[in-house]
């Protein structure tokens, strides 16, 4: 437990700092009660700096500090965590409590803590970043559905306390439910994975797969753990709750749930491929399809073809689905929720094509981390951009939020910097060089092509140009369009940290683009897998790289199938050759 600390001080950072906002938002005193947020803010960049400077790097991780295969997933998840956490909390500020605190300035009510969010809700942020981070350095099944459950949790009561009005609530019912759901079927396919490997070890599991291959019972686990973790980055078919969650929370909290629970989902995927393995070759029964020439161990290989099939269909499935809804929309954030899971389909290409043979540009995984620092920033600023603009306010001080297109038209003439934002944002997510969202996009690509995953390449593509359309839309209704009438009462928040996230997530855009080759490179770093070597002998299901082809199950290498074998005398391969 001791070598486990040493990757988590990121995560008692941000404990330490949960605490202190939770005493800090209960004060009588406003002066007070309005430091939770720098607090907060405090805490998350204490964390990215613990994450940069105290987590061990991948070469020098030991099974008792966590699991090996991706080892350097963590300090880079870490880092990104953080980086777009803060952006998150500059566009949460405000989120909770206006009415309560106008009136109680007014002087009409005293200050109550019972009818006071303030604490609660950035405690929950906090906590839902402490489990994002738990999430990125887990090394059990047990540590990784109590992360993934940490930073869910939080997010169902952020959801329906960010707005007064039912549609909130509403939200987080759905998002409840469902979570719940998600949740209970992934648990019920860790359960099967414990019950075929003996073991809720991801080092372990690994070292099992890669010994005995995958049985009928883990492949059923592994299936069944991927279903419920399609919940978390709302992918078909766990995206039906995504667009009425998005439109009925604050614009500023679907902006957390468009990065954090996808994040978690991701890395979660990725840790759980990793221990399946991306290195099997085509098995005896034909379960997986052959390998380009001349891969060799966890170089260039598949996962088994069982759950490469199924992560292909619900890849291409979420991304054309996503992309073709999108278009239908009339509301903003609808819009962007099924970009949102459109995003995600993108996002499995690189799972499916794995780490290739560890280049940035044939390696999915990197590919997968990259894209997700890239997401994060660009559909920040235009969450941001729709948190900014207010309709006025209620008559107990809720603002009243904008979520039309005629609330965007010509908001490059009202609005400069934010209208330019959305403008940006907007091209960037379509994927237009040379903005962030190319150099995002081009490595799923170049992997995809690598693992000679053509046709879902087809797919990628004509999805991208799908997007085009109401991306473009986004873009023009707010540089080209003339301002509606019906904007003409619409106002700005009294909160400029909104706005300067929003002027962060388009430079972000620009500047990450500029220096995409140092970033690329530390995502290289991170999508480094390194399996565990498998002893020789064909597994069940599918055939780690480097055991040749037609060796009946259960023949060691170099003995003939017809030739009995002997543990006392076993042959060599220099004596086959002497034959």
């Amino acid at each position: 437990m001791i070598d486990r600390l040493s990757m988590m001080y990121p995560e008692i950072a941000l404990f330490v700092t949960t605490c202190v906002v939770m005493v800090l938002g209960l004060s009588r005193t406003l002066s007070t009660r309005k430091l939770t947020a720098g607090v907060a803010g405090v805490g998350v960049l204490a964390a990215g700096v613990l994450a940069g400077l105290t987590t061990p790097l991948g070469i020098t991780v030991t099974p008792e500090m966590g699991q090996t295969y991706l080892a350097d997933i963590v300090p880079y998840s870490k880092c990104l965590i953080a980086i777009v956490g803060l952006m998150m909390l500059m566009v949460l500020v405000g989120t909770v409590d206006r009415g309560e605190e106008s009136r109680i300035a007014a002087g009409i009510r005293a200050y109550d803590p019972l009818r006071s969010n303030r604490a609660e809700f950035y405690a929950f942020y906090l906590f839902s970043l402490t489990g994002l981070m738990l999430t990125a350095g887990a090394d059990s099944l047990i540590w990784l559905f109590l992360a993934l459950e940490l930073t869910s949790l939080p997010t169902y009561i952020m959801v329906a306390i960010s707005t007064p009005e039912n549609k909130g609530r509403e939200a987080g019912v759905k998002y409840f439910f469902l979570g719940a759901m998600g949740a209970a079927i992934f648990l019920y396919g860790f359960a099967l994975i414990y019950g075929a490997t003996g073991s809720t070890n991801l080092n372990v599991i690994h070292r099992h797969f890669a010994e005995n291959g995958v049985s009928p019972i883990a492949m059923a686990g592994v299936l069944l753990s991927l279903f419920g973790l399609m919940f978390k980055i709302a992918a078909v078919p766990m995206h039906f709750y995504t667009a009425d969650v998005y439109q009925g929370a604050a614009s500023q909290v679907s902006a957390f749930l468009a990065f954090v629970p996808k994040t978690a989902g991701f890395l979660a995927i990725l840790l759980i491929c990793g221990a399946v393995g991306w290195n099997y070759a085509p098995s005896v029964a034909g379960w997986s399809r052959p390998v380009m020439p001349g891969a060799g161990l966890g170089t260039g290989g598949d996962l088994p073809e069982t759950i490469r099939v199924a992560l292909w269909v619900i890849a291409a499935l979420t991304m054309t689905v996503g992309n073709i809804l999108a278009i239908l929309q009339t509301s903003v954030k609808r819009l962007l929720a099924y970009s949102s899971i459109a995003h995600s389909g993108y996002m499995l290409v690189g799972v499916i094509a794995g780490p290739g043979d560890g280049t940035f540009a044939h390696n999915g995984v990197s590919a997968v981390l990259f894209y997700l620092l890239c997401y994060g920033v660009m559909n920040l600023g235009l969450f941001a951009v729709l948190a900014c603009i207010e309709r006025g306010t209620t008559a107990d001080g809720e603002p009243i939020e904008v979520d039309t297109f005629a609330d965007i038209r010509g908001l490059c003439s009202k609005a400069p910097p934010l209208g330019w934002t959305l403008v940006i944002c907007s091209l960037s997510l379509l994927g237009l060089p040379p903005l962030l969202g190319f150099f995002g996009k081009l490595p799923l690509f170049t992997a995809a092509i690598s693992s000679n995953e053509i046709p879902l390449v087809i797919v990628l593509g004509i999805n991208s140009a799908i997007a085009a359309y109401y991306y473009l839309k986004l873009a023009f209704a707010a540089f080209i369009d003339d301002p509606d009438k019906q904007a003409e009462t619409n106002s700005l928040c009294n909160y400029p940290s909104r706005g300067l996230a929003a002027v962060l997530s388009a430079g972000g855009v620009i500047v990450l683009a500029v220096l995409a080759n140092s970033v690329t490179t530390q995502a290289a770093n991170a999508g480094r897998y390194t399996p565990t070597t498998p002893r020789l002998g064909v597994p069940s299901v599918g055939v780690p790289l480097g055991v040749p082809l037609g060796v009946p199950l259960g023949v060691p290498l170099g003995v003939p199938a017809s030739e009995p074998t002997s543990d006392s005398e076993p042959r060599s391969l220099a004596a086959d050759a002497g034959d």
